[in-house]
């Protein structure tokens, strides 16, 4: 099975060569890697022309996190899509090759594991978000699976369309309602570290952007004609809490 990941960069030189290398050091051989980056001018573009040969890239303007994601997608060939960001880094060398065991045991739609984040400067663990067992009914309780440990077959963003671009932080949140929730696509839980992120991403970097995500997290009930409960939305942001216990 072929493996396509996606990362979206902006400004991100100085991490991005990490992300990459963390990608190119996997033990899984059949990886397509593509960079969608939005136009940087910090050094990024010359970083990731040093990879000439290795990873695919364009560089160009794009209208946000999403609208770049959807233009990796039109791009990308492989059987499993999966995402990490510009500032993140596989914990091992072996994630990859164990998402595509998973998928093949499981024989499943999606695979989807744990996460941690870590502080950007002392590289110290903060948080660790164990995603636990797939039940439907969570997704009423605020849960969602971690973005950037989900991995899922290309045919489902070609059943189901790719990510919406009138969200700002949260067209994550309602792609996977949509697949999992709404139209129920297969999914199967592999209880391991798949990724290690920098603390403050887009949609927790602070009050305001959890305040924009809140509001975008509703809409995407509303917009799939689905009924959450009314606390629903709002224990999400207390999950996250949570686990800085777990």
């Amino acid at each position: 099975m072929k493996v396509s990941i996606l990362t979206v960069a902006y400004q991100s030189a100085a991490t991005l060569r990490q992300t990459i290398d963390s990608v190119l050091s996997q033990d899984y051989s059949n990886i397509e890697y593509w960079v969608i980056d939005g136009g940087s001018n910090d050094g990024s573009v010359e970083i990731l022309e040093s990879y000439a040969g290795r990873i695919h890239f364009i560089s160009e303007k794009d209208s946000g996190i999403y609208d770049a994601l959807n233009k990796g997608l039109a791009r990308i060939s492989g059987d499993i899509v999966g995402v990490i960001g510009a500032d993140d880094f596989y914990p091992t060398s072996d994630v990859v090759s164990s998402v595509v065991a998973s998928f093949q045991s499981n024989q499943t739609d999606a695979i989807y594991g744990d996460i941690q984040f870590v502080d950007p400067e002392s590289m110290r663990v903060v948080r660790y978000w164990k995603a636990g067992a797939y039940q439907v009914k969570n997704w009423l309780y605020g849960w969602m699976p971690p973005h950037l440990s989900f991995y899922v077959k290309r045919d489902v963003y070609e059943r189901l369309g790719n990510y919406r671009t009138d969200f700002t932080c949260a067209a994550d949140y309602e792609w996977m309602l949509r697949a999992l929730y709404k139209h129920r696509i297969s999914v199967a839980y592999l209880p391991k570290l798949l990724m290690t992120m920098r603390n403050g991403g887009t949609s927790t970097a602070s009050w305001k952007h959890r305040w924009v995500a809140n509001r975008e997290d509703r809409k995407a009930w509303a917009l799939n004609d689905l009924k959450p409960y009314f606390f629903t939305v709002t224990l999400k942001p207390i999950r996250k809490i949570i686990q800085l216990f777990q």
